[in-house]
């Protein structure tokens, strides 16, 4: 008889999906561009005095109200060696090249139009899983209405079935246990609980709308990419020990 932990393979299986985690930055419109109305309303939506001065600092956080101005894309393979990424960031329209910034990924530069496009044709085929990190409950939502109010038509279904990880995998649901626990935790909290790199740099989230008006766009995208690259190597430690309790 197999004593604990002996019994199955400790490789995880070939993966019969390819998969592509995705994260985004946004840059939230300047509070005195907000019309007056909108900003009467989130003002009111906030009963705590501290929450409601932080909310003219706070509008990419709201539906509609921030530009996309990074996406980071990273391809999950048979074997890390294989992984790569792509980071689509704004700027002057150019090619996809390599990117010295983050081993084996690429940059494509355009404007927000070009990046959601760039991004829904990336994820269009539906036998690739997406994963990433409350990207259900941000990055979806904020992708799919930030493409309509300019017009392009969404590929694919970003916030699907909660419960279909072969679809989206969002491994914040999975580590909360879709809520059955009483608190969620950051991505950087998760990473040194299972020996990941930290993918925390020279900038973190709160910091994108400052260093995106100081002029530091590469920045970000690096910050944005190495997040993505942290949630894939994240989904690794999962794959075969966690995940197999969620699919159906």
């Amino acid at each position: 008889m197999d004593r604990p932990g002996e019994s199955g393979s400790s490789v995880p299986p070939k993966r019969k999906r390819p998969s592509i985690v995705f994260d985004i930055e946004v840059a939230g419109f300047p509070w005195e561009e907000v019309d007056e109305i909108t900003r009467g309303y989130l003002l009111a939506r906030e009963k705590d005095p501290d929450a409601r001065d932080a909310v003219p600092e706070r509008t990419a956080l709201y539906p509609g109200l921030g530009k996309v101005i990074a996406i980071g894309l990273w391809k999950i393979e048979d074997g890390p060696e294989d992984d790569s990424g792509l980071i689509l960031l704004e700027g002057e329209e150019a090619p996809p090249r390599e990117w010295e910034k983050v081993a084996r990924s690429q940059i494509i530069r355009a404007d927000e139009r070009g990046l959601l496009e760039w991004f829904w044709k990336v994820v269009a085929r539906r036998d690739r899983t997406l994963v990433s990190y409350n990207g259900r409950g941000y990055d979806g939502p904020v992708l799919s209405v930030r493409s309509a109010q300019l017009g392009i038509t969404p590929s694919r279904q970003l916030v699907p079935n909660r419960y279909r990880v072969d679809d989206h995998c969002d491994l914040c649901d999975v580590l909360s246990f879709y809520g059955a626990t009483r608190d969620r935790f950051s991505l950087d909290y998760w990473c040194r609980r299972f020996d990941v790199d930290s993918p925390k740099g020279s900038i973190d989230g709160s910091q994108v709308g400052r260093a995106y008006r100081d002029g530091r766009i590469e920045d970000i995208g690096e910050y944005c990419l190495r997040d993505v690259r942290a949630t894939a190597h994240l989904f690794r430690k999962l794959e075969a020990t966690l995940m197999p309790l969620f699919r159906l």
